[in-house]
């Protein structure tokens, strides 16, 4: 029986493997594709610039990733991001002459926590008060915030930010972009939320088994709502963060933006069946996502294209999802 158990525990498995390493590995082959055949990749404004690129979904893809544990999904983000950006930017201008530039930031920035804050509460409460199912929920809202994004800006963009705001996302502290340094701490700030904390637990307990989660005490339906509040309000940090490093806020903008969040969420291993994801996963994840983004760019590869090939990746990523969780099970 021993031998039994010690051959058991030395055998390897595929999926156990690949759960723990495989988003590293995935990693690697792409650097090491991208290094041979994408030239100007490794330069060290590209790199920059990519870094830049992702610290926007990456963060979107923190927020969501809590909402996916549970099993829910979020699609309506790319709209949050537009309105809370745009409703930001209007605070901006229309305060810093008055109460001064300083203030005028620190309320805007306080403008736009509110209201992501707000928006992912609404989310949180009616999926669970009227038990609709998420995507059924934020599709809803993804039409609801676009129009009010272009409703209260007329159409029209936002301009004349004071530069501190534009600074968010487009400064640097040293060669440091600011942006990446706030992707850094909110990094260290969600680990600490999904690893750490007693919520942590009960959103993979929710996500893993929800009637076993409440048959030991834990309620549900408040973690649900708790998760979708901090979705919101990753996605009001995520809209500043946006608007500022374009310099202007785009009603029409962030479109497709939860696609590559949940991409990136996915291909780092985070389950859409709920139950498993880690933060070091997505971040994994979305700099995979970036360095195919722009490595197709590099090579002039047609936006048709890339789109069928973001599509293709989500598919893969799903099917090795499924797979690999099997040859788990079958495991144990």
């Amino acid at each position: 029986m021993r031998r039994g158990n010690a051959a058991r525990k030395g055998t390897f498995n595929f999926g156990t493997f690949y759960g723990k390493y495989g988003m590293f590995f995935l990693l690697a082959i792409i650097f090491v594709v991208v290094s041979l055949f994408v030239p100007g990749f490794f330069a060290r404004q590209n790199l920059t610039n990519i870094l830049r690129q992702i610290a926007v979904v990456t963060i979107l893809g923190f927020g969501v990733e809590f909402v996916i544990i549970l099993g829910h999904i979020n699609v309506a983000l790319g709209s949050e991001i537009a309105l809370i950006g745009c409703v930001s930017c209007m605070v901006m201008v229309a305060a810093q002459d008055s109460i001064g530039v300083g203030l005028a930031l620190v309320l805007s920035i306080l403008a736009a926590l509110a209201l992501g804050a707000a928006i992912g509460a609404v989310n949180g409460y009616i999926i669970t008060k009227f038990d609709i199912p998420a995507f059924i929920m934020t599709l809803a809202v993804t039409t609801v915030a676009r129009g009010t994004a272009l409703l209260v800006t007329g159409g029209k963009p936002v301009s004349g930010m004071a530069e501190p705001y534009k600074v968010i996302g487009q400064g640097y502290v040293g060669l440091v972009p600011i942006s990446v340094i706030i992707l850094a701490v909110l990094f260290a700030v969600c680990w600490v939320i999904l690893n750490k904390t007693t919520f942590g637990r009960h959103l993979f307990a929710v996500g893993g088994n929800s009637s076993a989660a409440e048959a030991s005490g834990i309620k549900s339906k408040n973690v649900v709502r708790k998760a979708f509040l901090l979705d919101g309000m990753m996605a009001a940090i995520a809209g500043v963060l946006f608007m500022s490093r374009m310099g202007t806020a785009q009603p029409s903008a962030g479109v497709a933006y939860e696609f590559d969040a949940i991409t990136a969420c996915v291909v780092g291993g985070t389950s859409l069946a709920g139950g498993s994801g880690t933060v070091t996963g997505t971040l994994i994840g979305a700099i995979i996502v970036g360095i195919i983004n722009n490595s197709q760019n590099l090579l002039g590869i047609s936006a048709y294209w890339q789109q069928i090939v973001k599509g293709l990746i989500i598919l893969i990523a799903v099917i090795v999802d499924v797979v690999t969780k099997r040859a788990a099970a079958k495991a144990r």
